[in-house]
């Protein structure tokens, strides 16, 4: 069992008055009970040592904010209150007791007589664990006392600082979510018939995979709007998708026409060119393939799916040496995607670079064997890449 973050902290503070007090030995016997405990994660027997201690000693704040921080582990908010204010009282200057106390304040639901506290420990703490605490905290705060901006900039702040943990990513999933559905009701408060709520509407179908019923909200932006960039794009998309888990063919070539006729109003559209290659290269039809991965590589160097596209282009027209510094660049960018290490692998053993061959499939039948048998992936701004079809 882990000891809480504070609680680390407080328990240095006990160190020190110690010696000061009455009968050394026997007090001294009983904190050394009390840290044994800790260290065994045994909190209730530290909480009975530590209360040992105040009993015989009440006026050492110290022994007092421990306990209060052991309560706060415990999730006895109410018994930690009482002996954090009590060791204010005591000793006004003792340190990270003033967050504590507004830590358990928040849990109790008093998150106006908190957020100042919560505010000042989150800004000036130099400790990891404390601020993530705090953070946490103080995004709860904020949401409950409808200071929706302020959370995402918290909940902001703690995915740069923790982008790994659980807890973390679990709370901010929660506060964007919910500021974006308040952002949606507001836009559909002052704007009820605007292309930006249809808009908005037709994403979050997309996104449920309702493709049926956000192509017609999309072609609804169109009729407002028929110049609207972006929009065809969508519809495209939403066609390859439904393509894929209706395996209708027809769908392929609608979507074409809609990449296509995006194009047309927006030739900068690096994704819609991405889109149209793909399908190309997906039909056999290399050429026009290679011509469309090099447009959207024209405007987007960087675009790692796009390198994919062209680096496997170049391998199939049997132009290895020419296909690898994509591939890499592909690697590089998204070192993620199991199809650019397969194509990677295929492209070193055409140039008999048998070690780095070895290396590009070892990392491809990890990240595949990562997702086999995972449900659909979620989908990123483009459509990617598959290697059912060419893998041996």
């Amino acid at each position: 069992m882990k000891r809480p973050c504070f609680l680390i902290g407080l328990l240095s503070l006990v160190l020190c008055p110690i010696c000061a007090l009455a009968q050394p030995s026997d007090m001294e016997r009983t904190y050394a009970e009390a840290q044994k405990a800790l260290a065994a994660g045994d909190m209730d027997g530290a909480l009975r040592k530590f209360e040992q201690l105040s009993r015989a000693n009440p006026k050492i704040a110290e022994i007092h904010a421990t306990i209060g921080a052991i309560r706060f582990q415990q999730k006895d908010f109410v018994g930690a209150l009482k002996e954090l204010d009590q060791a204010k009282q005591l000793k006004p200057t003792l340190p990270k007791i003033e967050g504590l106390i507004a830590m358990s304040q928040a849990e109790l639901g008093r998150y106006k007589e908190a957020l100042p506290e919560l505010e000042e420990t989150f800004k000036t703490s130099q400790d990891a664990p404390v601020k993530r605490l705090s953070g946490l905290q103080l995004e709860r705060a904020y949401t409950a006392t409808k200071q929706d901006r302020n959370a995402v900039a918290v909940a902001l702040e703690l995915q740069t600082l923790f982008p790994e943990d659980p807890e973390v990513l679990y709370h901010n999933e929660r506060i964007f979510g919910n500021f974006a559905y308040l952002t949606v009701r507001k836009l559909n408060e002052v704007a009820p018939n605007s292309i930006w709520l249809h808009q908005a509407q037709a994403e979050a179908e997309e996104s449920q995979r309702s493709h049926d019923v956000a192509i017609a909200t999309y072609r609804q932006i169109l009729q407002l709007d028929p110049q609207h960039h972006g929009i065809h794009y969508r519809i495209g998309r939403c066609l390859r998708e439904r393509a894929r888990d209706l395996h209708h063919p027809e769908d392929l070539s609608a979507a074409m026409n809609e990449f296509q006729t995006e194009l047309k109003l927006d030739p900068e559209n690096a994704n819609a060119a991405y889109e149209v290659g793909e399908l190309h290269r997906l039909a056999g039809e290399l050429e026009p393939a290679r011509s469309y991965f090099e447009a959207a590589l024209r405007l987007y160097p960087d675009f790692p799916e796009a390198n994919l596209g062209l680096g496997t282009v170049l391998a199939s027209l049997n132009q290895p040496a020419d296909a690898l510094p994509f591939l890499k660049q592909a690697v590089a960018k998204d070192p993620g995607d199991e199809a650019t290490w397969y194509r990677l692998s295929q492209v070193e053993r055409a140039l008999g670079h048998t070690a780095a061959q070895r290396t590009a499939l070892e990392v491809f039948r990890k990240l595949h064997d990562h997702t086999v048998g995972a449900q659909h992936q979620p989908t990123s701004e483009v459509t990617r890449q598959k290697i059912d079809s060419d893998t041996p």
